[in-house]
């Protein structure tokens, strides 16, 4: 039975940049790479908060994203 490892794992958000000239919003994306494979979800909203709380711009989305080893 094949298993898996978590490699590496990040934190994505997603930042509103404002919107184009025909109205649609216009997103940007900031990778924290380096995160723990243990975190928790809670623990991945505080940080996006703490880190947003820095920034002008709103918090679309946060994202965690995930690399992983499958092993056979």
């Amino acid at each position: 039975m094949a298993t898996q490892n978590v490699v590496s794992s990040s934190l994505v958000l997603v930042y509103n940049n404002g919107f184009d000239t025909n109205g649609k919003p216009i997103t940007k994306a900031k990778s924290y790479r380096n995160v723990k494979p243990t975190a928790t979800p809670d623990q991945l909203v505080s940080a996006a908060q703490a880190i947003s709380g820095l920034q002008s711009k709103i918090v679309e989305a946060i994202d965690r994203r995930d690399s992983l080893e499958v092993l056979a």
